[in-house]
């Protein structure tokens, strides 16, 4: 028992006590993948640049499509979104090894909504303000999978998808 509890410890310990940011200063990664919301499913490309040990700069683009059922009518709309966003990076607070990368941060955007004539809904163009908090897990030094939670975007839910360090 006693040596099985070691062997718990020494593997623990080994996966904390490598702590580093998951990129360095100067470098860059490219997300991509699916949004989870409540009307179809987003599809997002993203890019963030490292600019100091734990803040990251990012960019995306996204693009989703949906049919909504109106006054008994069907109605497409499509939705493209910009953003930007910074976040903070948990790594080196935490101790936690590069090939995780645990994150929290803000984003701002713009939304352009296009739905067909004759629709009187409410959708609209416009501004939009979030948080997110998400993870990576990387399963070689440049591929990894990552799921984010957010609000207040184009995804209401969060995201999963993948991410390239490049």
């Amino acid at each position: 028992m006693k040596k099985l509890i070691i062997a718990l410890s020494f593997v623990l310990f080994s996966g904390f006590a490598f702590a580093e940011s998951p990129l360095y200063v100067g470098t860059s990664q490219l997300n991509l993948g699916l949004g989870l919301s409540d009307s179809g499913i987003p599809l997002y490309i993203g890019f963030d640049h490292q600019i100091s040990r734990d803040i990251s700069l990012g960019a995306e683009l996204s693009y989703r499509a949906y049919n909504e059922k109106w006054f008994n009518n069907y109605y497409n709309h499509d939705i493209i979104g910009i953003s930007g966003n910074a976040n903070y990076h948990f790594n080196n607070l935490f101790q936690i090894s590069s090939r995780w990368d645990l994150y929290a941060g803000a984003n701002v955007g713009f939304y352009y909504w296009t739905s067909p004539d004759g629709y009187t809904g409410s959708h609209n163009s416009g501004l939009g303000l979030g948080g997110q908090i998400g993870g990576r897990y990387y399963f070689t030094n440049s591929l990894g999978v990552n799921l984010e939670f957010g609000g207040g975007n184009a995804f209401s839910g969060g995201k999963i998808g993948i991410s390239i360090r490049l």
